[in-house]
């Protein structure tokens, strides 16, 4: 990828705005704190808005308590104040929910930095590239091509929870030697695997515990020689439980993780609507499945989001389009 262009925005702008999508992950949060330490280096004013809370399991990178809750009265005007707007680790505009207009509307420079498939025309400088494992990798690459600051603990860490997140640990397929070398190189600014993972991953709130084991209550198999396995969240689940839905980051690998099934699915219902995440193994595209209603993602992973159809009358639906792909 060629990053000339966002360097020079970076360095010829004063004031940024960065956000990133709903319910975001690892990969977000540490892409959005990257970016910002790096612009913080080079002496810009930055502000980071996002739709989302900081998840509880996330808050270990934003030390200085910079993210904030987008609330329509108090950032609006921001986003016609600042210099350029960047969106990070997302590339079709709804995913920042009732941002939207805000940032659509915008006459300021617009920049997406992200590696997912299928981006919407909303920016007007995308960089984006699917063959990137996260979009931490894609701003590691950026700063090592062009020089544009040093590396230092902070960064390095963010970039290495981005990665490593989304490469499940270092398991997935996009998992190359060079992935690997990349993590070497972030370990020697003193960033510790175990205390990250430990933060991520093993520190879960009792409530989250709890939701799981819902969760897990309910998987179900379908499809030919049971080939895919889903579970559905509620409300009620959340309210028993008084988890968030932030809290079932990771929940869909272990419909995954059944022996037999290509297919792992999802359902979350929400306060409007719901959403459904997509895992699969091997070459079973799943953002193609996604894609049948209105979603997106990687082919081994990817999700929709349904704003008013009923959960109970689309699972069928969404189930029987799904058995199809366990046929390729």
């Amino acid at each position: 990828m060629e990053f000339k262009q966002l360097k020079s925005i970076f360095e010829n702008n004063d004031s940024f705005l960065i956000t990133t999508h709903v319910n975001p992950d690892a990969d977000a949060i540490g892409s959005e704190t990257a970016v910002y330490y790096i612009l913080k280096k080079l002496g810009k004013h930055v502000f980071i808005i996002n739709y989302s809370p900081l998840p509880y399991n996330l808050t270990f990178l934003d030390p200085e308590n910079k993210i904030e809750t987008y609330s329509s009265e108090k950032h609006d005007k921001l986003f016609n104040d600042v210099d350029v707007l960047i969106c990070v680790d997302f590339n079709r505009s709804d995913r920042i929910v009732t941002m939207q207009p805000a940032f659509v509307s915008s006459n300021k420079i617009k920049v997406c930095i992200d590696h997912h498939q299928d981006p919407e025309n909303f920016v007007d400088f995308p960089f984006i590239d699917d063959s990137y494992c996260a979009t931490g990798e894609i701003i590691y690459d950026f700063i090592k091509k062009t020089g544009i600051i040093s590396l230092d603990k902070n960064i390095s860490e963010a970039i290495y929870a981005a990665i490593m997140t989304d490469t499940g640990s270092f398991r997935f397929e996009r998992t190359s030697s060079n992935i690997h070398i990349i993590a070497a190189e972030l370990l020697s600014f003193g960033v510790i695997p175990g205390e990250v993972y430990d933060k991520i991953y093993e520190r879960g709130k009792f409530s989250r515990i709890k939701l799981l084991g819902s969760a897990l209550a309910s998987m179900k198999l379908y499809g030919k020689d049971d080939g895919l396995c889903y579970m559905v969240i509620t409300q009620n689940t959340f309210g028993e439980t008084k988890a968030e839905e932030f809290d079932t980051d990771g929940f869909v690998n272990f419909a995954l993780s059944v022996e037999g099934v290509k297919i792992g699915m999802m359902f979350v219902e929400l306060k409007e609507g719901f959403k459904v995440s997509f895992r699969s193994k091997g070459s079973i595209p799943v953002n193609k499945l996604a894609a049948e209603f209105d979603g997106g993602g990687h082919v081994n992973a990817s999700g929709a989001r349904f704003h008013i159809k009923n959960i109970n009358e689309m699972l069928p639906i969404i189930l029987s389009a799904a058995e199809k792909y366990l046929k390729l």
